[in-house]
């Protein structure tokens, strides 16, 4: 893989991982990075994210979410390659958004 290629990763985050500021912490580790896209709540608990940008700085940003914030309990990290065609409708920064 080229460390410079543009990636596009869907995550679901499980464990202990709302009401622990897991949302605004990824919002900053993904904007230090330089990494485009969002994260959301979900309703069963889980925190959904999707994340855009350089191979490296993507890598960096799913090895965060492996740990979160202080508080928080990782138990798993749900991967999927979204590929090409999920960089369309990526915002052009990383936005904290409502609950899905």
């Amino acid at each position: 893989m080229n460390n410079d290629a543009t990636v596009t990763r869907h995550l679901v985050i499980r464990g202990r991982v709302q009401g622990v500021g897991y949302r605004w912490s990824m919002v900053q580790a993904a904007k230090r990075l330089g990494v485009r896209g969002w994260v959301r709540n979900r309703r069963d608990g889980s925190v959904e994210a999707l994340a855009a940008g350089g191979a490296v700085a993507v890598e960096e940003l799913i090895r965060w979410a492996r740990q979160g914030p202080a508080g928080a309990r990782v138990d798993a990290v749900d991967l999927v390659d979204a590929g090409d065609a999920g960089t369309d409708g990526v915002p052009g920064d990383f936005e904290q958004r409502e609950t899905a």
